[in-house]
């Protein structure tokens, strides 16, 4: 029981981390946690005060992005093992959580923006589908080639 509330929390912050993370993920931009340098957004404030270099700030979005993987690949672990109902429930009730943020979100929205976030909202999940079927293809290989 413990272990599946733990990997449940787990789960829980993963949809957090991935709408915090700038487009593109941690590598995106040329600043850490930015695009194009400006702006003071996500983990950029941690290390606001400490003058980095280029070369530092590079390293740093370096780590935090491993750090971001392994986490993903601790959850995903954890995950695993609960029992395939109890995967399915989580499934549903994040893709509740999340269906019912973007439609927070959109009713935030002017009508320009609206269409722009869907415009946007469709693009990731083709992005997503692209991903899908590109990891299978990938797995299909790698049986092949045992």
């Amino acid at each position: 029981m413990r272990k599946t509330l733990t990997a449940l929390l787990l789960a829980l912050t993963l949809p957090t981390l991935a709408m915090a993370m700038p487009e593109g993920g941690p590598h995106h931009g040329d600043g850490y946690g930015h695009g194009g340098g400006h702006g003071n957004r996500h983990g950029s404030r941690m290390f606001k005060d400490l003058d980095l270099s280029r070369e530092q700030h590079r390293e740093i979005r370096k780590l935090m992005g491993e750090q971001m993987k392994s986490r993903h690949e601790i959850t995903r672990s954890y995950l695993e093992k609960l029992p395939a109902a109890e995967q399915k429930a989580m499934q549903d009730e994040l893709k509740a959580a999340k269906d019912k943020q973007h439609s927070s979100i959109r009713d935030l929205l002017k009508p320009e923006q609206q269409k722009a976030f869907d415009e946007h909202q469709k693009k990731m999940q083709e992005r997503r589908a692209e991903r899908a079927a590109f990891n299978a293809w990938k797995a299909e290989q790698a049986s092949k080639a045992e």
